[in-house]
């Protein structure tokens, strides 16, 4: 009876084991999805993921090294059964080798120090050409404001750029802003994080290579809602962008079917929760 029960018991765990398997697959599948650093589009992208794969060259040969003189060492000195149980011969300290586990790994930190900084350097006294396009994001609890201040457009959770060429250059800079408390600005694809600081102004800047839309988020905890602080950037063909321009800075159309949603917000418990900004609904 008891075999039976183990019996049961083993299969349902091992069905169990598969299902969460598979579901973990696909929630990294989604993940990676959303923010893959692996497959850079943009100028600052592509360097951080050079440098990456650098340290990940260094660290990788490092684990190698260790990992083979571990395995000799266990292989190679293991229990033997002719063994009398008496103590090997022991060695005291060895200035050659103590001199080496020190040199190594501080020209290992030095170089990756030094990689680092010259990148960081690089990225963030990049020339700004007369082409790039200015932008301000403001990170509020938990959305995007995007500004176009030269262009008299604002949207949410969505930027619109250009895409660069070698022939016609169009990075974009982009200020960052808080309205309330500490976010993180990140594109994978596109630049590395950036801290959105309140009382404070940061500065970072995409050069997209390819037509698509890339997904962002926030990366740093900023409340209860934080995991749904997405934002979407659209990098497209110059055309497309002068045609969403043109259209965004079209007169809002004013539809019967707004204005009455409005009246039922505005007369009922929604502003008792719900905040709109220049209303008497201030809720929270």
């Amino acid at each position: 009876m008891f075999k039976q029960i183990s019996r049961g018991l083993r299969s349902i765990l091992y069905a169990a084991g598969c299902a969460m398997f598979l579901q973990a697959g696909a929630w990294a599948q989604t993940i990676t999805t959303n923010t893959d650093t692996f497959s850079p589009a943009s100028k600052p992208a592509h360097e951080i993921f050079g440098l990456a794969m650098f340290a990940l060259a260094i660290t990788g040969g490092i684990f190698v090294v260790v990992a083979a003189a571990m395995a000799y060492a266990i292989i190679r000195y293991r229990r033997r059964k002719d063994d009398d149980g008496s103590e090997p011969p022991q060695i005291f300290g060895s200035v050659p080798i103590e001199i080496a586990w020190t040199v190594i790994p501080i020209i290992i930190v030095v170089v990756l120090f030094l990689t680092s900084a010259r990148l960081i350097f690089a990225i963030k006294d990049a020339p700004r050409p007369k082409s790039a396009l200015n932008i301000t994001v403001v990170g509020h609890q938990f959305w995007w404001e995007v500004r176009y201040p030269g262009l008299g457009i604002i949207t949410a959770n969505e930027i619109h750029v250009p895409v660069s060429t070698k022939a016609d250059p169009q990075p974009t800079y982009i200020k960052l802003l808080s309205a309330d408390v500490v976010h993180s600005f990140w594109i994978p694809q596109l630049a590395g994080k950036t801290d959105v600081i309140p009382n404070h102004v940061n500065e970072t800047w995409i050069e997209p290579t390819h037509t698509g839309i890339y997904k962002g988020q926030c990366a740093q905890f900023c409340g209860a809602e934080h995991a749904k602080m997405l934002l979407r950037v659209y990098v497209d063909t110059p055309a497309q962008f002068k045609a969403w321009v043109k259209q965004q800075q079209q007169p809002a159309v004013e539809d019967p079917a707004v204005a009455a949603g409005r009246e039922v917000f505005m007369h009922n418990a929604c502003m008792n929760c719900h905040e709109i900004r220049g209303t008497v609904a201030t809720g929270r």
